[in-house]
Order: C-alpha cells, then sequence, then structure tokens
C-alpha cells in the first residue's frame, strides 16, 4: 500500500470530522440526529439492533435513546411477545426535528459544495459511500 496515500485520506478525514461534528447545525447532537434517522427510515428498533447498526454498546445506545425519550423524540413500544423487551418509534416531535435538522445540515453541506460540479458531487457521494460500507464490513 502507498503509504503516503493513506496517510492523505486519513489526516483529511480527521479534518472532516472536525469540521462536521464542532458545529452544532441545530437541537440535535450527531448520535441524537444518526438514531433518530435510522428509526424513522428503517422502522422501530430495539437497543440491541440500534447498538449493532452502530457498532455501539448497548449501554452507549440505550443512554442515547433514553435522552431521546425525555425530550419526545421517541416512545417506547413494547414487544408483545416479550414483555421485557422494547422498541423504540419515532415521534412527530422527532420527526420535526430530525427534518429540521437534515435541512440544516444539507444547507450547509450545499454551501460548502456550491462550487463543485454536479459530476464532483456524485463522485464525492459515492466515494464516501464506498468507505463507509467498507468500513462496516471490516468490523
Amino acid at each position: 500500500m502507498n503509504e503516503h496515500l493513506l496517510e492523505i485520506i486519513e489526516l483529511e478525514l480527521a479534518i472532516l470530522i472536525r469540521r462536521t461534528t464542532t458545529k452544532k447545525t441545530g437541537k440535535l447532537e450527531r448520535s441524537a440526529y444518526l438514531l433518530l434517522h435510522q428509526i424513522n427510515y428503517h422502522g422501530a428498533a430495539g437497543v440491541k439492533a440500534l447498538a449493532e447498526e452502530f457498532d455501539l454498546d448497548i449501554s452507549t445506545v440505550s443512554r442515547q435513546a433514553a435522552a431521546l425519550e425525555q425530550k419526545g423524540y421517541v416512545n417506547r413500544v413494547p414487544d408483545p411477545v416479550d414483555g421485557r423487551a422494547y422498541t423504540f418509534q419515532i415521534t412527530d416531535i422527532g420527526i420535526k426535528e430530525l427534518l429540521e435538522e437534515k435541512q440544516n445540515r444539507k444547507a450547509r453541506v450545499g454551501e460548502v459544495v456550491k462550487n463543485w460540479s454536479d459530476k464532483e458531487k456524485q463522485v464525492f457521494g459515492e466515494l464516501l459511500k464506498k468507505f463507509n460500507i467498507a468500513a462496516t464490513n471490516k468490523r
């Protein structure tokens, strides 16, 4: 492997992460945004499934989901088969906050790439997706 190319990618990822996680775009923290996004687009989910999706411990996701529940963004729905288990379902308030945050994030990204061609945006998006899929498969 070309160490220089890996060094460039590693540094640019670190800068990207720093720039996208330090500026708050709305009311939602990054973890809240990702959990709400997952539940909204893939349906109600339990703590274990969410932990597996994000490669986190169950206790971490449990704390994050509890914070979302306190804010009224999700509700616990008991499992009809196993009374001890439950899933989290997004509420109307959660959907509203998620969509507002998504708009804020898209506007911010749009500002950064406003002078890029559609082809450049497409290639960048495809490469980010490819990177994230490869990173997920490495777990």
